[in-house]
């Protein structure tokens, strides 16, 4: 296994950067899987005779996992290097489900939980973080790009595994009809996609393995002129190590940018198809039928992986900074009109949603770049861990203040778009918060800084 060493993983002469780029997508888009689970929730709650929140539980242990195992191994990941992190993530996240389908098929709930919740949690964790620091090297003259093309597939992840799962769901159980809303697939069905899917994934996974590499000490893009990164505002050639980074407030600032953004963006994610259907609800009835709130949820998360790579990309030339004062100032814009003019047009209420969902991907994939603007390249992956641990608070807090405030507007299938605006409203004030701390991110201040000595192939990049 000493292939997975560090030292083992350092490219030839002439080894093009752009096969980096898929390394990390094979990673991202399995993990992605994590937005899919929509696909079997319905046949979990009937297999396990339960209630939507027992099941949901699943998924929130998995997210809160994710941010929890960034944070506690972001520092192990950068000293063990991508290629055995990446192979531990594939393990993590292969298990969760071969676990997962033990539990499915001994009607063993806490083994979900365990399985898919826990450990699959751990994988998503490791495999979320693991090639991002890589990317950045690789590409110190677009960040942006670099780590908005990995961070593209795990938005786009769940656009490839709900249809794959629906059918072979339909595979597994002849009974199951993948475009009937109302069809319920067994529980051994599931059970049985849980196993396909963890051996998939893995054999996926492993090609990211076996084909990622870092760059050698002293290695620089062809023709790209170090200098010129002085030259632009907020980014540093210095480095921080991450037990500084947590110490300065530029961390804490940006923890509280990245909250903010989540939990505006999750809150209309969590709840997109009744929503669609309640703005438009006259009477008993909706205007909006279940097939094309579905169609707007697909919409949405092209819209949530497509933000991820084009704004992302944009804030190579924006700037960080002023990237995220689009995302937080237009975004209040755009949910005050969603509130108060939404139900006038589903064209407008789409566009709008649309819209703040690109911003929300965009979030996720720029903030590691802001990081290495911030804090340079030689823990930027262990501080990008520990900042996830925002992602975890924010997607408890957006379901909660959305659903909270919809529980006590009425009953789901009796709301009307007038129902939604508290909620909306609430969030306006949440992202001012998060362009407030933007405002106020300045330079890390130097006796933050590692002594050169400290972090040599760091120093040897920035050169």
């Amino acid at each position: 296994m000493s292939f997975l060493d560090k030292q083992h993983t350092i490219a030839p002469p002439g080894y093009s950067r752009w096969l980096i780029p898929p390394a990390a997508l094979a990673i991202h888009l399995c993990i992605g899987q994590a937005y899919a689970t929509s696909v079997y929730k319905s046949a979990l709650v009937a297999h396990f005779d339960t209630s939507l929140t027992a099941i949901g539980i699943i998924f929130s242990i998995a997210i809160v996992m994710l941010g929890v195992s960034a944070a506690v191994l972001g520092t192990w990941v950068e000293k063990v290097g991508p290629r055995k992190s990446m192979f531990t993530s594939a393990c993590f996240w292969a298990a969760g489900f071969l676990v997962g389908a033990l539990g499915i098929a001994t009607s063993q709930l806490w083994l979900v939980y365990l399985g898919y919740g826990f450990i699959g949690g751990i994988g998503l964790g490791i495999g979320y973080i693991s090639p991002v620091s890589t990317l950045i090297k690789w590409f110190p003259d677009r960040p942006g790009l670099a780590t908005g093309m990995a961070i593209m597939g795990f938005g786009g992840g769940a656009l490839v595994a709900s249809p794959v799962s629906r059918q072979l769901l339909a595979l597994y159980d002849p009974a199951y009809t993948p475009s009937d809303s109302t069809s319920v697939a067994s529980g051994g069905a599931v059970a049985r996609l849980f196993l396909t899917l963890g051996l998939v994934y893995f054999a996926v996974m492993m090609l990211g393995v076996f084909n990622v590499r870092t760059p050698a000490p002293g290695w620089k893009p062809p023709g790209w002129d170090p200098a010129s990164v002085k030259t632009k505002a907020l980014v540093t050639t210095a480095n921080v190590s991450a037990a500084n980074a947590i110490k300065t407030p530029q961390f804490w600032l940006l923890w509280v940018v990245l909250f903010c953004n989540v939990t505006a963006g999750i809150g209309i994610l969590e709840q997109a198809s009744p929503m669609i259907q309640d703005f438009f609800r006259t009477g008993e009835t909706s205007l909006v039928v279940g097939t094309t709130a579905a169609g707007f949820v697909a919409l949405l998360s092209l819209f949530n992986m497509a933000g991820r790579f084009v704004w992302s990309t944009t804030s190579d030339y924006t700037g960080r900074k002023p990237i995220y004062m689009i995302y937080l100032g237009v975004g209040m814009v755009l949910y005050t009109l969603l509130a108060l003019a939404g139900a006038s047009s589903t064209l407008l209420f789409v566009a709008l949603a649309a819209v703040i969902i690109s911003f929300y991907g965009g979030g996720f994939a720029t903030v590691p770049a802001y990081l290495r603007d911030l804090f340079g390249t030689f823990q930027v992956g262990a501080i990008h861990g520990r900042l996830l641990t925002a992602w975890s608070a924010a997607g408890i807090a957006g379901p909660l203040i959305i659903n909270g405030f919809l529980d006590a507007q009425g009953k789901p299938g009796e709301l009307v778009a007038s129902d939604y605006q508290p909620a909306l409203l609430t969030m306006v004030g949440v992202l001012a918060v998060g362009f407030v701390a933007n405002l106020l991110v300045r330079p890390v201040a130097s006796r933050f800084h590692e002594a050169a000595a400290a972090a040599p192939a760091a120093q040897e990049v920035a050169k």
